[in-house]
């Protein structure tokens, strides 16, 4: 089951950050800004947007096998039809981007709950930073094939890529995966399971607010740090391709460290208070060391790289932990949906930022962050799952 809810997860990360990687082919072959090819870049996220609470929705009404047979099916066709479009109309290659947004959210929540309902408290964290290596290494996937492949052979075989790794995991989904057991509408109904998490409680409602804090470093090394090797470090795109898909094998192992780290100290709040603050360090370092022009950049790069990702499977499990069986999939969709609404923003506000006044403020801007995330982290709380 986890490793089904890694491949899931890894699916619909090469789908929504492809786009990403198509950044210096739209920039150079189809005359787009900085701020233009941003937006395009940004469409699959923006899906995302408006689809993670429904999609919670629906797995907690149905399962997680037959959302994430459905929606990684749905977000290959659009996949499919984007590689068909893109030499056509560029309008048309953002609105399947878009589509394909949609319906490759559904592996978030669904994934999430695979993980979460088959591992104990005491190894979900390690379990769930397995799984949430899942998506860096989905960008991993994109960074090293997307920018070579779009540069050889154009962006619409570049988008082919996407489309063949989500039909297989939907199909294997749809073959092996099991929905982990959950009690009883009734049961949960006598142990307060179906009550709303969020009413009167303000737990839930801060740690959304930390991970949008949090997601607007991450997001910006993740979209700019290609187009920031080539055009500010004069790398090749082969070159920072390679760089860019070790920092996303770094940060996957990183993930996986913070989460065994929360099981070791029986705490998610406390590393993720601390992920917080060296992240807005390790930010505001790369400003300062790409404001110098010093080489010493491309390593505190790497570093920001996993830092900036640590924090994702904690929030993730904790949301799971706090809002139980019957809520956890909406749970997780809100918190999704409140990370994504941040990213969608980051590509073209960060384009601009980035055209206008370069990449160090760029980097600095996004270290404010992490520092009035910090204080936001709230205490530990018990875990209402059964």
């Amino acid at each position: 089951m986890l490793g089904l809810g890694v491949f899931a997860q890894a699916a619909g990360g090469v789908f929504a950050n492809a786009p990403a990687f198509l950044i210096p082919t739209l920039h150079d072959r189809a005359g787009l800004s900085l701020a233009q090819a941003g937006v395009i870049a940004a469409m699959p996220t923006v899906g995302f947007l408006v689809s993670l609470i429904a999609w919670g929705a629906v797995v907690d009404r149905i399962g997680e096998r037959r959302v994430l047979g459905i929606g990684l099916g749905a977000a290959a066709l659009a996949s499919a039809a984007a590689a068909v479009t893109a030499d056509i109309s560029l309008g048309l290659l953002g609105a399947f981007l878009f589509l394909g947004g949609t319906a490759a959210s559904s592996a978030n929540a669904a994934s999430g709950r695979v993980v979460v309902g088959w591992f104990p408290a005491h190894q979900r964290g390690f379990a769930m930073g397995i799984r949430q290596m899942a998506l860096p290494l989905g960008v991993a996937v994109a960074a090293l094939t997307v920018p070579r492949i779009a540069s050889d052979h154009g962006i619409s075989w570049a988008m082919t890529l996407p489309a063949i790794i989500c039909v297989a995991a939907a199909v294997c989904c749809l073959a092996f995966v099991i929905d982990p057991p959950r009690p009883s509408r009734a049961d949960a109904a006598e142990q307060g399971l179906l009550d709303n998490p969020y009413r009167g409680r303000s737990v839930l409602w801060r740690i959304h607010a930390v991970s949008v804090l949090l997601v607007v470093p991450q997001y910006l090394v993740w979209t700019f740090a290609l187009v920031w090797l080539i055009t500010d470090r004069h790398w090749s795109a082969a070159s920072a391709g390679v760089l860019v898909t070790a920092a996303q094998l770094l940060g996957a192992a990183g993930r996986i460290g913070a989460g065994a780290w929360s099981d070791r100290v029986g705490s998610r709040m406390r590393p993720l208070r601390q992920v917080a603050l060296a992240a807005a360090v390790s930010m505001a370092a790369l400003a300062v060391t790409d404001w110098l022009d010093s080489p010493i950049s491309v390593a505190l790069l790497l570093l920001a790289s996993v830092i900036t990702v640590a924090d994702n499977g904690l929030a993730f499990t904790a949301v799971a932990e706090i809002s139980g069986p019957y809520w956890s999939g909406r749970a997780l969709g809100a918190q999704n949906t409140s990370q994504y609404l941040a990213a969608s923003v980051v590509p073209p506000l960060f384009g601009a930022v980035i055209g206008v006044f370069g990449f160090p403020a760029a980097f600095a801007l996004a270290a404010l962050c992490p520092v009035l995330a910090a204080p936001l982290v709230p205490p530990d709380h018990p875990e209402r799952a059964s």
